[in-house]
């Protein structure tokens, strides 16, 4: 996937719910970081890696402390689980 467009995410509920309750300065900043990684999942200022914890997800850094947790799909899909601090990867 290195390098390569995003053409879908698939946004589940679960990242839905905490999206909505961060504050919006978040949000647009979440908005702005899902575009960069729209375009490169790998662009360094993502900080994109790989969960060692968690079998297939991935996270990128929003801000220094919220992140977002995926998984890449098939064709060039994405599904977005969650949104939050470190402490919220245990709830995936």
């Amino acid at each position: 996937m290195m390098g390569r467009e995003i053409q879908h995410i698939d946004i589940l509920s679960h990242f839905k719910r905490q999206y909505k309750n961060l504050p919006i300065e978040i949000q647009k900043i979440a908005d702005e970081a899902t575009q960069i990684f729209k375009n490169n999942p790998h662009d360094s200022r993502l900080r994109t890696h790989k969960l060692t914890n968690f079998k297939s997800y991935w996270a990128f850094s929003v801000t220094n402390k919220i992140r977002i947790i995926f998984e890449f799909g098939n064709n060039k899909n994405v599904f977005f689980y969650s949104i939050g601090s470190h402490d919220d990867y245990k709830k995936i």
